[in-house]
């Protein structure tokens, strides 16, 4: 992928200085702009490349859809919950994180909070401050040889277990993608949520919230728990279903939560807070000096590198860019825009198209279907979609479209080429092409094999005709007549039979009328 420009960044909320401090070390104007409104957001980001948030700000669809230039929204931190990802990508945006720069904060605050269910810490302190000294009243429970539950294994996931273990919990746990030979490396056993519910002392939650984690734990998980099970969520809140929680805290079933994170923040319902069973924190997961200055620098660093064409790190929405980093793939992914150009413009009258089949060739493409496909769709789209297509939101694109799209790889070739097959109305259009020396090249359309490659820039005229000797003639006397000059000629290998043939332009024809005597179709286009 070609670095991204990006010139002016917004940063909305406080970040680490040593953010900004990067940031116009390399050339980037930054604005820091606090406690906006939603309305105050929507006309100021019409001027950024670039938005950086924490977690207050809300990165609507709304605010995403009054951007002009917006390429980035990075957010400094985990959690990504408070930016539309959906609107941001189709919109062609990236979203980008920090994926490792709170761990350890989160981390140790979720320690702290299962330390403090154990022994009444909070409750005590309070107590003391009141003027009391009640030694029975606050009886706690030693961490050794309990089983804490840990459901979501990740970054934080794992280092809260390492350090648990250190107070000789066994940790036991489940994740939908960590593998389990994975996680047994750091001493956690992993079992479906069935199975772990009965055997904690604790649990812990530590996975993103989304529709399949939302309420995890709610009254009919809590019944297949041990009573009196302790839990925290330094997660997302929402994974605990803050009403059976509640129910469960009355009842007995759960002897006590530790909450970092609410559904609504600050709460209203102040029922769980004030529970005299729940350790309460206002989102603190991320508070430390070092996890900020941590994510404000990841957060700059992985832009800068993104800018400068170094690398791409923390996209949860453009993952397929991670790869498009190398000089040789810039021109692949030219190449894939191009073919797309130019079976578009084969099909202009007999669109729309329904299928597209992408198929990398050659060990130099190995795992480059992902941009190819997302390449050819770019050249597909253009000036078709209302949106703007590009690398991040080209298939998300097609498939609103109704654009079915298919990939594979053919190993074992040489020589790395691109074949792109498309469907529209029950007709198959056929495009190949191929890097060669660094120039993008056409090596075959619609089974029309040229002798010599058509080379993929500048003016070019596609022609569908029986071979004649008077055909050439023909079409270089009326290219004369209209004043542009002939400046290449690919014509197909096979003498028989309707084929194409591709002539090089110093400039596009004002009118192709003249040409469809003599041809069965023809068009041009610039690339």
């Amino acid at each position: 992928m070609a670095p991204i420009s990006i010139k002016r960044i917004l940063i909305s909320e406080t970040v680490d200085p040593c953010c900004k401090k990067i940031l116009q070390e390399n050339g980037i104007q930054v604005t820091e702009k606090q406690n906006m409104s939603k309305d105050d957001l929507i006309a100021e980001i019409k001027d950024y490349d670039g938005l950086v948030v924490r977690s207050t700000t809300k990165v609507t669809a709304d605010v995403i859809n009054a951007t002009g230039n917006l390429q980035i929204i990075g957010r400094a931190g985990t959690g990504v919950d408070n930016v539309d990802v959906d609107a941001a990508t189709k919109k062609g945006i990236i979203v980008m994180n920090t994926p490792s720069g709170n761990t350890i904060s989160a981390a140790e605050l979720t320690c702290t909070l299962l330390m403090s269910l154990s022994r009444h810490v909070p409750q005590a302190a309070m107590s003391m401050k009141a003027g009391n000294w009640d030694r029975k009243k606050f009886m706690g429970a030693e961490m050794y040889g309990k089983i804490l539950g840990i459901v979501g294994l990740g970054r934080i996931g794992k280092e809260v277990a390492t350090r648990m273990q250190s107070f000789g919990m066994k940790t036991i746990g489940y994740d939908p993608i960590t593998p389990p030979e994975v996680t047994a490396t750091w001493g956690v056993e992993q079992m479906s949520l069935e199975q772990l519910w009965p055997q904690c002392d604790y649990i812990t939650v530590h996975t993103p919230l989304m529709p399949s984690t939302a309420g995890l734990l709610n009254d009919t998980s809590f019944a297949k728990c041990k009573k009196g099970v302790k839990v925290v969520n330094c997660a997302r809140g929402g994974i605990i279903d803050e009403d059976a929680l509640l129910r469960a805290l009355e009842s007995g079933q759960c002897g006590g939560a530790g909450l970092d994170v609410f559904v609504e923040e600050p709460p209203e319902n102040r029922a769980l807070v004030n529970h005299p069973n729940v350790i309460s924190c206002p989102h603190l997961g991320a508070s430390t000096k070092e996890a900020q200055a941590r994510c404000g620098q990841d957060i700059a660093l992985q832009i800068v590198d993104m800018v400068m064409g170094k690398g791409l790190v923390g996209a949860v929405n453009a993952q397929v860019l991670a790869s498009t980093f190398s000089p040789e793939s810039h021109q692949w992914i030219k190449l894939g825009e191009a073919i797309g150009v130019v079976l578009k413009s084969c099909t202009t009258s007999k669109q729309p198209f329904s299928q597209v089949q992408i198929t990398t060739q050659g060990d130099c493409l190995k795992g480059s279907s992902g941009y190819m496909t997302s390449a050819v769709m770019v050249g597909l789209l253009t000036d078709v979609s209302k949106s703007c297509p590009n690398l991040v939101n080209s298939l998300t694109l097609a498939k609103e479209s109704g654009i079915m799209v298919t990939r594979n790889h053919s190993e074992g070739l040489t020589q790395g080429a691109c074949e792109v097959e498309i469907s529209v109305n029950g007709s198959s259009y056929r495009a190949t092409g191929s890097v060669q020396g660094g120039a993008l090249v056409l090596l075959e359309l619609n089974h029309s094999v040229f002798r010599q490659p058509v080379s993929l820039s500048g003016n070019l005229l596609f022609l569908k005709a029986a071979a004649s000797p008077q055909l050439m003639p023909s079409v270089t006397g009326l290219l004369a007549t209209a004043g542009v000059e002939m400046e290449s000629f690919s014509a197909p290998a096979a003498r028989s039979g309707d084929q194409w043939y591709c002539v090089g332009l110093s400039s596009l024809l004002g009118d192709l009328g003249a040409l469809k005597p003599l041809v069965k179709e023809v068009v041009q286009l610039s690339v």
